[in-house]
């Protein structure tokens, strides 16, 4: 036992030990990489041999930097330089070697964990799981920090060794990712049986559910800043004496950032006595104001429970939930897509989470939002939604809510085409406008009149007609709309109204470059591609009548995960083509997207087929390319998402959902390219103006009569 009040009078730096970790690397995926940790290890490693006096030999130093390591700061002291040699990368072996079979068998009073890089939280038991360099999808390789903790109190280290052991964490603390796809398994270390008289403090970033901060910039974890900041030149037996201070200092200074909205974590230490066996708990700390967990009553959930039954999740759920988070002032989790696939799972989630700073429960704004955006097409339910909304509010005291932001107001203009039943030439042509938000346009007397969500603008009455006529047709038409939203078009564009222009049109047309129709564009009869000023789609809804499940079931679940998934986006090259294709696409909702990177005519078809096969509701390829020209230097990924930490492109980062916008920024992109810098020098070409991007959306398929 440790004598109340006293540190062990033997413990200073050759009775220190320390496991540092720093993990910016990740073999799950690239899109797992940040940058900061290695740095923050080795400035805390800093430290320790610093001003700690730590002897270097007796840190175990795991680091696995996004760069080569030769590029981190070794220079600050001989002792880090010493460490330079000795350290190893943060795999799970690495880890636990250290930490359950090396230290333990050292003679000390004091063992720091320190460790920087992602964190989870276990969903059933809250452990903390903090994953390692090697961790991949089927094995999230990663080290169990409460399991190991209990094992650090037992008597499997021997009985006078380590009474004081501190972990301090800057990594996140929230959900880990219910995808089944990563699999974290279990890691519980066991244990004997626990001696008296050890004392652990753990210090964390954040509060569960929370994310830590990281200033990818500067290389630095904010809560890493705090901590070095406060330990400045103090010796190891004064930094760990004085660690409930240190602790209630950097918890006043994030209260201060979160209060001024400079931040959202609140770091939290957890332990209810001070090395001295003093309480302190950091709930009570003067002068900062701790969130509430607000949570629902019984009364609420008996309403949502009869509010959502039978209820699918609408189209708005996943920005319904995301703006849950805004308008508490809460950092939303790190891993997008909702958390459930009814709206009660939903709300379950956002429910067990903390609440705002004012108390206010996460499911509130939730349903508030569902009134207004999802209860469009059924004002009753609407209605029942708003008055759960205003009962729940009252009854449970809590603050004024905002209304959500009004929803985007976008205009489409539809062409279908089908060919005559009697095999004439041209085809049979209707057009019609789609607006997802309709608006009062004027005042009637006797009131306000609604514009229809669909209205019929022109249609070809039975007599086939030339493309080119319906080019003509679809100009005139663009320049009317126009007329008719209050003239207010941006000069030489035919239309401020419409953004889009869907063509509906058969198998056999979806390769016809309508995104290459000209349009007037600015004066002296100058003309530009219609996918130039608008965003231009293709659509083929009748080639989904056998496999409407999976069209619809795809739809939803990439609406549900906000338009970004990991697994939303394929790419398909020439030898991924096989006859089983639209099988394997079609046997899960994810795919959503395909990027068919092929480079032959036939290989294109192929998978155009299966992509209908399979139910993907958008996919982009390029029409084959003329004879002379040059292979395309670009696969389709590369043209189209983001690049990642890595600098390669990161389909997980692509918003499918805002793909028709993305095409024609890219059509414009090369349009610019082929028009020739200053000089005359031109870029090779990307093929972005033989883009072709089916955007199959079922929520927007109306069924007309045939047009024949």
């Amino acid at each position: 036992m440790i004598p109340p009040g006293y540190l062990p009078p033997t413990l200073g730096p050759r009775r220190t030990f320390a496991l540092v970790a720093g993990v910016e690397s990740y073999a799950v995926s690239h899109h797992w990489n940040l940058r900061g940790p290695a740095r923050d290890a080795l400035r805390f490693a800093r430290w320790l041999t610093g001003p700690g006096q730590v002897p270097p030999g007796h840190v175990r130093l795991l680091l696995s930097p996004l760069d080569d390591p030769d590029a981190l700061d070794w220079s600050a002291s001989a002792e880090l330089e010493a460490l330079r040699g000795t350290y190893r990368p943060a795999t799970e072996e690495n880890v636990k070697s250290a930490l359950l079979d090396e230290l333990p068998e050292c003679d000390g009073d004091l063992l720091w964990i320190f460790w920087a890089g992602h964190g989870y939280t276990e969903p059933r038991r809250g452990e903390l799981m903090l994953p390692c360099a090697d961790a991949r999808p089927g094995q999230i390789r990663h080290l169990n920090l409460d399991s190991a903790l209990r094992w650090w109190r037992t008597d499997l280290v021997k009985h006078r060794r380590f009474p004081l052991q501190a972990a301090l964490v800057d990594a996140c603390r929230v959900d880990a990712p219910r995808d089944a796809r990563w699999n974290f398994g279990t890691s519980d270390y066991g244990g004997g049986v626990t001696v008296p008289g050890r004392r652990q403090f753990r210090l964390y970033a954040s509060r569960e559910g929370e994310a830590a901060q990281n200033d990818a910039e500067r290389g630095a974890g904010r809560f890493t800043e705090a901590l070095l900041g406060e330990l400045g030149e103090r010796s190891v037996r004064e930094g760990v004496a004085g660690l409930a201070d240190t602790a209630r200092s950097i918890h006043r200074t994030f209260g201060e950032l979160r209060e001024r909205g400079e931040g959202w974590q609140l770091p939290q230490f957890v332990v209810d006595r001070d090395w001295d066996a003093c309480s302190f708990l950091d709930e009570d700390q003067p002068g900062v104001t701790q969130p509430r967990a607000a949570r629902l009553d019984q009364a609420a959930w008996d309403g949502l429970g009869r509010l959502f039954e039978g209820r699918d999740l609408p189209r708005c759920a996943y920005e319904a939930y995301a703006w849950a988070f805004r308008a508490t002032g809460c950092a939303a989790p790190l891993q997008g897509g909702l958390p459930g696939d009814t709206l009660l799972a939903v709300a379950c989630d956002l429910d067990e989470r903390h609440g705002g700073p004012d108390g206010m429960p996460l499911a509130v704004p939730f349903v508030r939002f569902l009134g207004e955006r999802a209860g469009a097409g059924d004002e009753r339910w609407a209605d029942r939604l708003r008055d759960w909304v205003s009962t729940t509010l009252e009854r449970l005291a809590l603050p004024v809510l905002p209304p959500p932001p009004p929803p985007p107001r976008r205009t489409a203009l539809h062409v279908r085409l089908e060919p005559p039943p009697g095999g004439e030439g041209g085809f049979l042509a209707r057009m019609w406008l789609r607006r997802d938000a309709p608006e009062r346009v004027r005042e009637q007397e006797g009131g306000p009149v609604r514009r229809e969500a669909s209205e019929h603008i022109w249609e070809s009455e039975g007599e086939p007609v030339r493309l080119d006529a319906i080019r003509d047709e679809l100009v005139r038409q663009l320049g009317g709309v126009g007329r008719a939203s209050g003239g207010h078009a941006e000069a030489g564009r035919p239309s401020d109204a419409v953004e889009r222009i869907e063509f509906h049109v058969p198998y056999e047309l979806l390769d016809l470059d309508f995104d290459q129709w000209p349009v007037p564009r600015g004066p002296g009869g100058r003309t530009r591609a219609l996918g130039l000023v608008y965003q231009v789609v293709v659509r083929c809804p009748q080639e989904r009548e056998d496999t409407g499940a999976e069209w619809r079931g795809k739809w939803r679940w990439l609406w549900a995960q906000g338009g970004r998934h990991a697994d939303a986006v394929r790419v398909i090259a020439d030898a991924e083509v096989h006859d089983g294709l639209g099988m394997e696409l079609g046997a899960a909702p994810a795919p959503a997207c395909v990027l068919a990177h092929t480079r032959s005519g036939a290989r294109t078809e192929a998978a155009v087929e299966a992509v209908l096969e399979g139910g993907v509701p958008v996919a982009v390829w390029r029409r084959p390319a003329p004879a002379a020209a040059a292979a395309d230097p670009h696969d389709l990924l590369a043209l189209l998402a983001p690049a990642g930490d890595d600098g390669r492109p990161d389909p997980g980062a692509l918003d499918v959902l805002a793909l028709p916008a993305r095409v024609r920024e890219v059509r414009r992109a090369a349009a610019v390219a082929a028009a020739g810098a200053p000089g005359g020098k031109r870029q090779q070409s990307s093929g972005a103006d033989r883009l072709v991007l089916l955007w199959d959306d079922p929520d927007d398929t109306l069924t007309f009569r045939s047009l024949a």
